[in-house]
């Protein structure tokens, strides 16, 4: 990690004040996002996420805390200097916010026209962006002739406009169905490699941190539950609302349902295409019995474990054991 990081959130806590007492949104955030990644925050309803995304921009405003954009705290700005870090971070909503009466290219003008940009270059920026997000033959279109991935499309070009470092996407893709989903975060990838663009994405869903996140915090009543990088996230998930979400390793809890003396094989990502369990057969020429298996696929590698029947034999036992050890696996005897 660099000495600083792009954007640091220190110890940020948002309270609301409702009939009766009071509700605590965010308590005591603290993260580190570094230049050029693409981040995500993922929470289940009412976990804080989309608090903490308007904190980041001050359009809402925290109770305590600091939220530091290349070492200046945007909490302390007011006037010149906040409008200045906003262009900065461009936001990106799940109802894309589109001026209904104007064009596709007057959405993505409009920033630029705020900003006093002349025409002609605001034309030529206009073009530039909707080439960018292939949406070169809907200009003239309006968003009620679009679908709901090429309004989103209109969306993220003109959060492009004023070539922000950081764009702020909050459930940007959940107002999609999975095809449109997909598209939408292929087109943030580029952008984020293409551009490098630090991409800050909050989502409910565990489909989009798995296909384009490097790094996650899961959010959880206010509170972060935990943080790292994607791949120890997923397959090494400590906390409560990491399991609820995408524990990709069943708890060894699950070990005592078994009924038969049973082998725990652990693919930790080491293996991406083998087919194990088909050369296990054929190099210890054995039978193997399957009992359950949960076998995720992540940035190309497989995460899980299967579970297949213990043989009876000591000797062919300890035989599967060490092919599957030599093969990178990691093997545990389960007996009931």
């Amino acid at each position: 990690m660099s000495l600083q990081p792009l954007i640091e959130i220190r110890n940020l806590k948002k309270v609301y004040q409702v009939p009766g007492g009071e509700v605590v949104a965010l308590d005591g955030i603290s993260l580190r996002i570094e230049k050029g990644e693409i981040y995500g925050i993922i929470g289940m309803s009412g976990a804080g996420k989309s608090t903490l995304i308007r904190c980041m921009n001050k359009l809402d405003i925290p109770n305590d805390g600091q939220i530091l954009i290349d070492g200046q705290d945007i909490l302390a700005m007011n006037g010149k200097q906040l409008m200045a870090a906003r262009r900065k971070m461009s936001m990106i909503f799940q109802q894309f916010n589109l001026l209904m009466q104007k064009t596709v290219a007057r959405n993505v003008r409009y920033p630029l026209e705020i900003a006093g940009v002349p025409k002609n270059k605001a034309n030529a920026r206009v073009k530039e962006l909707l080439k960018l997000v292939e949406l070169e033959s809907k200009a003239d279109a309006y968003p009620i002739q679009l679908s709901g991935g090429q309004r989103q499309r209109v969306a993220i070009a003109r959060a492009l406009a004023s070539n922000p470092e950081v764009l702020l996407c909050d459930e940007a893709t959940s107002a999609l169905d999975p095809m449109t989903t997909q598209s939408i975060l292929t087109l943030l990838q580029d952008i984020n490699k293409r551009l490098g663009i630090t991409v800050v994405l909050i989502t409910h869903e565990m489909a989009v941190i798995r296909q384009i996140c490097s790094r996650v915090a899961i959010l959880d009543g206010g509170s972060i539950a935990e943080e790292g990088t994607v791949d120890d996230v997923f397959v090494h998930t400590r906390s409560a609302a990491g399991k609820r979400l995408f524990g990709i390793l069943p708890s060894e809890e699950d070990d005592t349902v078994l009924d038969v003396d049973a082998l725990r094989i652990v693919f930790d990502g080491g293996k991406e295409t083998q087919p194990i369990i088909a050369e296990l057969v054929k190099a210890c020429g054995v039978e193997v019995n399957i009992l359950s298996a949960d076998v995720k696929r992540l940035n190309g590698k497989s995460y899980g474990q299967m579970m297949i029947e213990m043989p009876k034999d000591p000797q062919i036992c300890q035989q599967v054991i060490a092919y599957l050890t030599v093969q990178g696996l990691t093997v545990k005897e389960v007996h009931v």
